[in-house]
């Protein structure tokens, strides 16, 4: 079969077949509407092996606890609402849940600081309603009323990003279930099976916070940093594989060694410490994030493979690894010579990866 031209299956798209295999093999009882039981929901998010013998792959590697009470949740009358630094996987943990609950991960909203109150709740096509008036036909039927109406899972990305005046439009929908249409004197109620999930990262804290009214509404869910060093390089390793095969990178798989020289890096200026505690590091400004650290290796992938011989290298590293560092071209510049010369350095196995940052910076 020749490869697929879209860049970027949906979730339940690209895993489809784990999710009919756990379809057929999930016995539990669900909660109205949904495709699995939350059991099998743990599973498709988790990984596990089926009675069956059939693999499920993990598509979160971290607290299975967290995710429990994110499921569990999503089971009630609240909405969720998934925090933590950028980059620990809340769109991705989002995304998989609303696939493995309602089939469908589409119905999403965009946080932004020009989304208005439309987005959350419907809008009108002004030609047909100068035409016509109000009327069904003239309806724009935003993803939170498609959701209400199929009795699935909503989703709103970075929702401090949005005003506050448009957040409020979500306590209605949230606490009576109900999105009113004034305009046609009806409303939309909502099916069982319907709920919300919103992310937003800690780094928005202060932009447009939520009113006490709109928090009470979602549960939280923090999702932190992966734990340990050999958890975040798995991390790693798993997404750049997964990418490396879906942009069709002519470069070989990384060695573990370099995807381990990048997230300690990213670890110990994260932290402010060496891994073993030994030197107090000065930090940079930016978030140094698992996501940055795929971004970092694939870009190194592209490098090898279209500019070198297929086999990542240092030198490959360097400029993505730089950039990602040094956000600030004064303080972050600093902090990066820094570690480079008293820590990378030192090790003897990073002298090339040594060498060639000290030749970007």
């Amino acid at each position: 079969m020749s490869p697929s031209p879209v860049l970027r299956h949906h979730a339940e798209q690209q895993f489809a077949e784990e999710l009919a295999e756990l379809a057929r093999a999930d016995e539990r009882p669900r909660p109205p509407n949904w495709r699995l039981s939350p059991w099998a929901v743990r599973i498709y998010l988790c990984g596990g092996k089926l009675a069956s013998g059939f693999e499920v792959s993990a598509k979160y590697i971290g607290n299975v606890r967290l995710i429990e009470v994110a499921i569990a949740t999503l089971a009630t009358d609240r909405a969720l609402l998934l925090y933590g630094v950028p980059g620990t996987a809340k769109s991705w943990v989002s995304e998989h849940l609303a696939a493995a609950i309602s089939g469908d991960s589409t119905l999403l909203i965009q946080g932004t600081a020009g989304t208005d109150e439309s987005a959350l709740r419907y809008g009108w096509n002004y030609a047909r309603l100068l035409a016509e008036g109000p009327s069904d036909r003239a309806l724009v039927v935003s993803p939170m009323m498609h959701a209400m109406r199929d009795g699935k899972i909503a989703r709103v990305e970075e929702l401090t990003r949005i005003p506050g005046d448009v957040q409020d439009a979500l306590i209605t929908i949230l606490s009576e279930k109900t999105l009113p249409i004034h305009e046609l004197s009806s409303e939309v109620q909502a099916r069982k099976g319907f709920n919300v999930i919103a992310t937003s990262n800690n780094r928005d804290k202060g932009v447009n916070e939520l009113s006490s009214a709109l928090t009470r509404r979602f549960n939280t869910v923090v999702l932190p940093v992966p734990e340990t060093l050999e958890q975040e390089v798995e991390i790693v390793a798993k997404r750049v594989a997964e990418l490396g095969r879906a942009l069709e990178l002519p470069a070989e798989k990384p060695a573990i060694e370099e995807i381990r020289r990048v997230v300690t890096i990213f670890r110990e200026l994260r932290d402010g410490m060496t891994v073993d505690g030994a030197t107090k590091l000065k930090s940079p400004s930016g978030t140094l994030s698992t996501a940055e650290a795929i971004s970092v290796i694939n870009g190194g992938l592209a490098m090898a493979g279209y500019y070198g011989d297929g086999v990542m290298r240092g030198g490959d590293l360097a400029a993505g690894l730089t950039g990602a560092i040094v956000r600030d071209p004064v303080q972050d510049r600093l902090v990066w010579l820094e570690y480079l010369k008293t820590v990378a350095k030192e090790r003897e196995s990073w002298q090339e990866l040594y060498r060639a940052c000290m030749d970007v910076v």
